[in-house]
């Protein structure tokens, strides 16, 4: 198992990209893919798309985020991509219920953010789960699911 404890540079950076798009050609430029909820772990064991198990241990002051390089020299590179986010999308009937909604949320310690008057909860599981633990609100009309949303 490789093990990364720093972070080299980022991919679109004009003195790696180049040489990352060379790897690319030859097939020597390996992916790591990190969930976005997971990108402020400091330590983590996963398997790259090469199949290498990969283990990241970080100092506290390094976050991983989109195109980090993590490895790079004569035998390849590893990059760091992040994971599509999904997001259920909910609209509170009004303000009262928006407020019941939130409450709920957070008291199910779900990842949010809001867009205009909607709540978008971040899907880390399985969506009926969400739906399942979102029915009452909305059997009771306080809010109504629109449905999942995929962001990049």
């Amino acid at each position: 198992m490789e093990t990364y404890s720093d972070i080299l540079g980022h991919a679109d950076a004009p003195d790696f990209a180049t040489k990352l798009h060379e790897l690319d050609h030859e097939g020597t430029l390996d992916v790591v893919y990190v969930a976005a909820s997971d990108l402020a772990r400091r330590r983590m064991r996963l398997r790259s798309k090469a199949g290498r198990d990969v283990a990241i241990a970080l100092p506290r002051d390094v976050r991983l985020s989109e195109g980090v390089v993590l490895r790079m020299d004569a035998e390849g590179a590893l990059v760091v991509r992040v994971e599509a986010e999904r997001w259920l999308r909910i609209r509170p009937t009004d303000a009262a219920s928006a407020l019941r909604v939130g409450y709920h949320a957070g008291n199910l310690h779900w990842r949010v953010k809001f867009d205009t008057s909607d709540l978008l909860i971040g899907i880390e599981t399985e969506l009926e789960t969400y739906i399942a633990r979102l029915s009452d609100l909305v059997n009771a009309g306080q809010a109504t699911i629109l449905g999942e949303e995929v962001s990049a």
